[in-house]
């Protein structure tokens, strides 16, 4: 008994190990609305759903019992092989959850611990009955199906539901208010205000309370009983206060009814997702209690598993407060929110995801349906919906900048509808998956917002089927590693154990330095965002900037290929190839702050925004030019072509020292916004011209010699050609800059 001793505490340190990669995970569930439409300060937000979540544990009594036996009967397995199924699964969560943390995809943590249930119970069971010479017929026997079947289905279906309601209600809500809502909210805000709490304090309290851990039967029958008149109350007494402050404050309703929404929310989060990562340890230290109590522990029935336990309230409010720490403490958290609030903002912008041909045949064929509701809807009726449907004109500052992705009306809804599925679930005792659930409703209400236009749309769907696909690929892996898992610990025992341990830990490690450099990366890239711009003149210098920075990456990503090239070093080049992508994102952005920026020089004279408009031309010419040269010869490379010969090796090293020092000189120039001497920088680009003229008819002499290969030549020409595309855009560049400061009083700082 001593060794399932360790490992209950074993399971003890693991379930607080969940909680923390589990909130990391989830916190998106809650989290999401109110930090897209920026109701309060990040630390008001957290307070709010910190008293949600340690009021929602108090709550999850009920939906322990899932994970005794809402997937096996108990009373078929013994204590020690329970512990097995409970260790496996509790090893697999912590590795996968992590895993989805580092790369910041919103997975489930209800289908993670439903399916490692599932898959660790199989192994259990299968190899019981290999042992007792039995048919795989028998495995029903042990495990739950009906529970089970119900479990997942109600997850799937959960998705639809999530997803429909979320696009109606905020169809609905989007056409009474409009997104001019605020002077409508003085007429029926306080009537929306009402509904809203009310709905809300109905499934989070009357619905909720019968997995309330603090709520005896005769409370409970009284709530039941006087539910109706619960309801109606509240709305009348939400309504009346939302009224008063709308007479009597500027206070903006919609605000306390997102912080409500973002508790309630926060409170069914724990409520329903609590046993997704204490269920399985408290379901471990019942079996042991049980068996603990019986004359022979290792042979004793575990049927008392099936009867009702109620959870010690102070054990759930403990979790809730390792689960509060979390919430505050984890940079993966962020990571994850940040993934959906990406894909439901309202604003076009640089996407996360890129386009794939799923996606573009999903928005084809979705374009059907519209296209034909459209035609048949008659004109009179569109001409009096459309404005209240349409989104506002461009904002400057854009992508969550300083702007709200979304309104404040778009995340009541949000709140409103999720908390009332998550709760309902809860009330039946169903795991539902809150990240389903939270993220539909996300991206149903951003649909009928048209925050997926024609700009967006593609990338949205796209981002929409990873999440959708991980989610699928999360209920794979967790089967199977658990599996995989239960079969090692059953056939190994302790040493299987302390490896899997090792090699969670290991895994962790890697992911916490991998989820570094990602955030690292993505606060490089955020540096290049027009937050706090709201001037021509300062989004102006802060885009030359930005080309600065940009053109020093070209330069040192380009001298990388140049020196792989030259040593046939296939690592160098890879490495250079893959920063390709990160340097293109980067033009992509400041391409879009260049359109932010001409919307604020919309004062300026035509000509003027037109010169602007340019460097937009010559920042895609060289971002393009520097990415077919970087892959041309990490091909080339790859392909085991023939080498440069020796003279090749001088004339590009020649070209490789050129073109550098103009990028740079020209990098150092746009980011200091020095004074610079034109006329130099244009010598040095008609040097490089010069150049490449002189090396093709010494190239022309080695063909005719046969001293060169026909891909060789190729490549060396394609190295050239593109040398020089990127010295004449890098000298538009120089053009522009020099009268670019010249929109205000004559001059600016970056005109010598």
């Amino acid at each position: 008994m001593e060794i399932y001793l360790f490992f209950l505490g074993l399971l003890s340190i693991l379930a607080v190990t969940d909680l923390i990669v589990g909130v990391s995970n989830d916190a998106v569930n809650f989290l999401n609305s109110s930090i897209g439409s920026r109701v309060a300060p990040r630390h008001v937000v957290l307070i709010v759903a910190s008293l949600g979540m340690l009021a929602g544990v108090t709550f999850s009594s009920g939906m322990m019992e899932v994970a005794r036996k809402g997937i096996f009967h108990p009373e078929l397995f013994l204590m020690p092989e329970l512990i097995t199924i409970f260790l496996a699964v509790m090893l697999t969560d912590i590795i996968l959850l992590d895993v989805f943390n580092t790369f910041g995809m919103p997975t489930s943590t209800t289908v993670s611990i439903v399916f490692e249930l599932l898959g660790a119970a199989v192994a259990v069971s299968l190899i019981k009955i290999l042992q007792s010479d039995g048919g795989l017929a028998q495995l029903s026997n042990y495990i739950n199906t009906g529970k089970a079947l119900v479990i997942i289905s109600g997850i799937l279906l959960s998705v639809v539901i999530a997803f429909f309601f979320g696009a109606v209600a905020q169809y609905v809500t989007r056409l009474i208010f409009t997104f001019e809502y605020q002077t409508r909210m003085k007429r029926y805000g306080a009537a929306w205000g009402g509904l809203a709490l009310s709905t809300i304090t109905y499934f989070i309290i009357i619905k909720g309370a019968k997995g309330a851990s603090f709520i005896t039967p005769e409370m409970l029958t009284w709530i039941k009983t006087h539910s109706v008149y619960m309801l109606g109350a509240s709305f009348v007494v939400f309504a009346l206060m939302f009224q008063a402050l709308i007479l009597f404050t500027r206070i903006n309703i919609l605000k306390p009814v997102v912080l409500a929404g973002t508790f309630a929310l926060a409170m069914a989060f724990a409520a329903n997702d609590l046993v997704n990562f204490i269920g399985v340890p408290l379901a471990g230290m019942n079996a042991y209690q049980v068996a603990a109590a019986a004359g022979d522990p290792m042979t004793a029935s575990m049927a008392a598993l099936q009867a009702s336990v109620p959870s010690n309230t102070g054990l759930l409010l403990l979790a809730g407060a390792i689960m509060v720490l979390t919430l505050w403490a984890s940079k993966k958290a962020r990571t994850v929110t940040e993934t959906e609030v990406n894909l439901g903002r309202q604003d076009d912008g640089v996407e996360r995801f890129g386009a794939s041909p799923l996606a573009r045949l999903l928005v084809r064929i979705a374009n059907i349906p519209i296209t034909l509701v459209q035609k048949a809807t008659p004109k009179s009726i569109r001409s009096k919906l459309g404005p209240r449907l349409t989104p506002p004109a461009f904002r400057a500052q854009s992508e969550c900048g300083d702007a709200p992705c979304f309104d404040l009306l778009r995340a009541s809804v949000n709140l409103m509808v999720a908390s009332a599925v998550v709760s309902y679930a809860t009330s039946h005792k169903l795991p539902l998956s809150t990240t389903y659930v939270t993220f539909m409703v996300a991206m149903g209400s951003s649909l009928a917002d048209q925050a997926w236009g024609r700009e967006s749309a593609v990338y949205r769907v796209t981002g929409v089927l990873a999440v959708i696909g991980g989610w699928f690929m999360t209920a794979v892996a967790a089967f199977t590693v658990a599996l995989v898992f239960a079969v090692l610990i059953m056939n190994f025992g302790l040493p299987a154990v302390l490896l899997l341990l090792a090699l969670g830990l290991l895994l962790i490690r890697q992911n916490h330095r991998l989820h570094h450099q990602r955030k690292e990366e993505g606060r490089r890239l955020e540096a290049f965002s027009l937050k706090k711009v709201t001037t021509a003149p300062e989004a102006i210098a802060t885009s030359f900037e930005h080309a600065g920075a940009f053109l020093s990456e070209v330069s040192t990503n380009l001298g990388h290929s140049f020196s792989g090239l030259f040593a046939e070093n296939r690592t160098e080049l890879k490495a250079a190839r893959n920063n390709t992508k990160r340097i293109q994102t980067w033009a992509n952005v400041i391409m879009a702050n260049i359109f932010k920026t001409l919307y604020l020089m919309k004062k300026y004279d035509v000509a003027d925004t037109k010169k602007y408009v340019s460097t937009i031309r010559s920042l895609q010419e060289i971002a393009e030019t520097h990415r077919d040269l970087v892959i041309r010869a990490y091909q080339h490379v790859d392909n085991l072509h023939a080498g440069l010969t020796d003279g090749q090796k001088r004339e590009m090293g020649e070209m490789k020292t050129n073109i550098t020092d103009l990028l740079n000189t020209v990098s150092a120039m746009l980011r200091d916004q020095k004074p610079f001497d034109y006329e130099t920088l244009s010598a040095r680009r008609d040097r490089i011209v010069t150049m490449v003229a002189t090396f093709d008819q010494r190239q022309i002499e080695r063909i005719q010699r046969r001293e060169t290969k026909t891909r060789l030549s190729i490549l060396y020409y394609g190295f050239l050609d593109g040398c020089v595309k990127i010295s004449d855009q890098t000298l538009s560049l120089v053009d522009i800059f020099r009268d670019a400061f010249m929109l205000e009083n004559g001059r600016g700082k970056g005109q010598p």
